[in-house]
């Protein structure tokens, strides 16, 4: 299959051999699980039980709200001891709505929907499964996969693209998931396909992972329109965007979806996320995710529920081997910085590195732009991060726009090529969050302008009927007034009439 080639892109070291070959191992249940209410793009879930109720696994502790949510399931039997605000993964370690769930040891599912067949399943039946189990992008995005599932009906789609590249450094949990689940992840693939209604799935591997290649292809032989193909080794391979203009040559337009061009992209643990939804009616409880980093003593890919803390995590992993250690969730390019080890793990969570200094970069000092333009060369998006960067120091949002701001996808090339040390990532993270919060200032004057002036519409309307009714009690009044004053005046010429008759 013919590759395109792509602008830009980095090399970092990869470090993937500290976790890459060892085989997935199942962490055990922490005294408390702490479950966030938000795990995806798009509006919190709302709880549906209540302090003290008592829950099997699998079962629904709070449902999806509003067109972009995904609802949330117990990761084991036990008892909720609390709903309230916890701190979340973020890097600001402010709290989030959470449920706290006591285990109870029984490990007991909740009674679950009956398999679907995907070769008999309608795409409608599949999607509403997706939806119904919880499923989000499980490569870092967590956005709801079922409504990627229902886009056929929108657009002219021809391919899935399932992501297995996982450029980031130091992450292996997809290798590991593709060498071990491989029958699975192709039997997800099946299945979103079959949704999608297109009959061209690609799977994308980076070359540095052929033993996942390896499996994948055993898996996926015989079956038609299935495609396994190495992708260069290059960050960032794995951005949706420019994975498919490396399969596909087509460039997704600026700020449009790649759905725009009629690719759907997928996962590969969002893939066997899927497998066990349709097949076995499971929802998405827990994940694999790699523990890794000069900090961490035991390197590794773990199974664990949602909700387990990072700190019960990093224990499994033998703990913390040099306390300097910086911890970030997801990868070093594009991970961010983890305020509390209390914070537990949610379904979006692919990593967790534990980097000494020398590995993080933060024994070097920020420098002057010395005008390089070698965040230029390797910008895969083909922006000018110098000058973006140069605009926003002096809080010029709107012409940092202009230089092409909204089209950065955040890869960090820009900021690991640049020999000045410039933070180019966080200048650039910084300026969209003010725009973002501008425009929901302006949005929240709008909105108020709007209701001041629906409600004085309304307090005229109200105003008129007052007086269309004063009025019309006045007439009325009136109209008795001078049917009394005419009414002897009548009975007199009544009976004036009756005595000419007589």
């Amino acid at each position: 299959m013919k590759l395109f080639s792509i602008r830009g892109g980095v090399h970092p070291k990869g470090r993937k051999e500290l976790a890459a070959d060892v085989a997935i191992a199942p962490v055990g249940l922490p005294p408390l699980l702490r479950v966030p209410l938000l795990q995806h793009i798009g509006t919190p879930a709302e709880p549906v039980v209540r302090k003290g109720d008592l829950v099997k696994k699998g079962q629904l502790l709070a449902i999806g709200q509003g067109m972009v949510s995904a609802p949330v399931h117990a990761p084991t039997s036990g008892r909720v001891m609390a709903i309230g605000r916890y701190v979340a993964p973020h890097p600001s370690g402010l709290p989030g709505r959470t449920v706290t769930l006591k285990p109870d040891g029984q490990d007991e599912w909740a009674d679950l929907p009956p398999p679907l067949d995907p070769e008999t399943a309608t795409p409608e039946e599949i999607a509403e499964r997706v939806a119904d189990r919880g499923i989000v992008g499980m490569g870092g995005a967590t956005f709801p996969s079922a409504i990627k599932l229902n886009l056929g009906g929108r657009y002219d789609l021809h391919l899935l693209v399932v992501n297995g590249a996982e450029c980031e450094p130091y992450l292996t949990c997809d290798d590991r998931l593709m060498r071990e689940r491989a029958d699975q992840v192709i039997d997800g693939i099946l299945s979103m396909r079959k949704a999608l209604g297109v009959g061209r799935a690609i799977v994308a591997v980076e070359t540095n992972k052929p033993r996942a290649m390896e499996a994948l292809r055993k898996a996926g032989a015989g079956l038609d329109g299935l495609r396994v193909v190495g992708v260069p080794t290059r960050y960032p391979m794995g951005s949706e965007r420019h994975l498919v203009q490396t399969l596909t040559g087509l460039e997704t337009p600026a700020r449009g979806l790649t759905a725009d061009i009629g690719v759907v992209v997928h996962n590969v643990a969002t893939a066997f996320a899927v497998h066990e939804a349709v097949r076995l009616g499971r929802p998405l409880i827990s994940r694999v995710v790699t523990l890794s980093g000069g900090g961490i003593a035991r390197p590794g890919n773990y199974e664990a529920r949602i909700g387990t803390p990072i700190e019960a995590l990093i224990a499994a992993a033998g703990g913390l081997e040099d306390r300097t250690a910086r911890l970030i969730l997801g990868g070093p390019m594009m991970g961010q910085p983890l305020a509390d080890p209390k914070a537990p793990l949610v379904k979006g969570t692919n990593g967790v590195l534990a980097l000494r200094p020398a590995e993080s970069g933060e024994s070097a000092a920020q420098q002057p732009c010395i005008r390089c333009a070698t965040c230029v060369s390797v910008c895969p998006c083909g922006l000018m991060p110098l000058e973006m960067a140069a605009r926003i120091r002096k809080e010029q949002l709107d012409a940092a726009v202009e230089h092409g701001l909204m089209d950065c996808v955040g890869c960090g090339s820009c900021a690991y090529a640049c020999p000045s040390r410039i933070p180019l990532v966080q200048l650039f993270n910084y300026a969209k969050g003010r725009l973002t919060a501008v425009q929901r200032a302006r949005h929240k004057q709008e909105e108020i302008k709007r209701l001041a002036r629906a409600r004085a519409e309304r307090m005229d309307a109200i105003a008129r009927a007052k007086r269309e009714q004063m009025d019309r009690r006045k007439a009325e009044r009136a109209a008795r007034k001078k049917a009394e004053q005419t009414a002897p005046e009548a009975a007199a010429e009544k009976r004036d009439q009756e005595t000419v008759d007589a």
